[in-house]
């Protein structure tokens, strides 16, 4: 620790906060800078799509306020000079560091621009797109299209079609989340969906967005037909923030790549975390994974500043099992593990039909993954079994 003076952190969400916390708490005393591409100090990201588009602003991160850092807020890095040990910021200024953190996380992927530019068309990643969204909600749009079934469409859709508006969901899977939570959950989703008032429309791609007189108009599909819109929110998933990365040496391949330690491949003085790190995973044979969740960040970020004060000699691995929640229409949906990586899957506890069960997913017979729906003792039990890599008999 004491070789370092000067420790800069890149990306002021929550895996930045957190490590910029922690270098404090660990006895880091020398210039530590946070930059931060948003104006605002770090926020809790989760309620965008819930609470904040029903008129509840809280987003406070604790502690955001009184963290001791140098804060660079509305700054974007756009070059890291590795050599030099310095980045360069977008107003033309320099930051040296002998210590650096990367947590740039990602950002929406968009829609065309003359299509993005239409008025009505709206993506949800920061609290003033959020804010943005609520009052276009509350001029009672009518019908409302969100592109994509993931994540935040289905809390999107849940939150909108609570507050009484005509929603349709058009995913290009043949059912919603299928990547994350499996097929079987996945068509349970899909049933909740539809008993809940939303339309969803799965197996199909948007083609294009539609305007009339320089407002959406409509959604055209890949089958040839046009869904009217009066309101769309492009939620097809998200890009790691690492163009500011070409040319610095720092492998990058769909995130920045990692040791198991979070050092970026090669460099001693650069450690990624959240949304933006892709490293080798313990638990699943040495897996590259990239984790876009909120307990990832917020243990990843704590993990990679303890591991670049010790150096790669005295790190620890990150192998925590990832996992998160949401509630879609009322209903606690969780996960765990990678099911994405299973070979099998099987409902192990309860039933779809009665709106409670958990399914259990396995490679080469090791638990790799499980999801609960209204069943969080189930998914502590199965967390804790994904993490001691038990063996599990199911069957697809």
């Amino acid at each position: 620790m004491g070789s370092f003076s000067q420790i800069v952190v890149v990306g002021a969400s929550l895996a930045g906060l957190r490590a910029a916390q922690t270098l404090r708490e660990e006895g880091y005393t020398g210039e530590l800078s946070l930059v931060g591409a948003e104006p605002h100090l770090p926020y809790n990201r989760p309620p965008l799509s819930k609470s904040v588009l029903t008129g509840d602003d809280d987003v406070a991160l604790p502690g955001a306020d009184d963290v001791d850092v140098h804060w660079r807020g509305g700054r974007r890095a756009v070059r890291l000079d590795t050599g030099g040990r310095t980045v360069a910021l977008d107003d033309g200024t320099s930051l040296s560091y002998d210590g650096l953190v990367i947590a740039t996380g990602v950002r929406p992927r968009r829609l065309p621009e003359e299509q993005m530019t239409l008025r009505g068309v709206h993506v949800l990643r920061t609290i003033d797109d959020a804010t943005t969204l609520r009052r276009a909600l509350a001029t009672d749009p009518g019908r409302v299209v969100i592109i994509g079934g993931g994540f935040i469409g289905g809390e999107v859709a849940s939150t909108v079609r609570h507050l009484g508006h005509q929603v349709t969901v058009v995913d290009a899977g043949a059912v919603p989340m299928d990547d994350t939570i499996g097929e079987r959950a996945g068509r349970w989703l899909a049933v909740h969906h539809g008993k809940n008032g939303v339309e969803l429309i799965s197996g199909v791609r948007v083609v294009e967005v539609t305007g009339k007189d320089g407002r959406v108009s409509g959604v055209r599909l890949s089958d040839g037909r046009t869904v009217p819109a009066d309101l769309v929110v492009a939620g097809m998933g998200v890009v790691p923030n690492t163009d500011w990365l070409n040319g610095s040496g720092v492998h990058v391949d769909d995130g920045v790549v990692t040791s198991a330690e979070l050092f970026a491949d090669g460099v001693s003085d650069v450690v990624a975390a959240g949304d933006v790190a892709r490293w080798p995973h313990g638990l699943f044979g040495g897996e590259l994974v990239r984790v876009e969740h909120w307990a990832n960040a917020n243990e990843q970020g704590a993990v990679a500043a303890r591991n670049l004060l010790r150096g790669p000699g005295q790190a620890e691995p990150f192998d925590a099992v990832p996992a998160l929640g949401t509630r879609v229409h009322g209903t606690r949906i969780q996960w765990a593990g990678l099911p994405r990586l299973a070979d099998e899957s099987s409902i192990v506890t309860g039933t779809p039909e009665d709106d409670k069960f958990s399914v259990a997913f396995t490679r080469d017979g090791v638990l790799v993954g499980a999801v609960a729906v209204n069943f969080p003792k189930e998914m502590i039990r199965l967390r804790k079994a994904i993490a001691a890599r038990e063996q599990l008999a199911v069957t697809i």
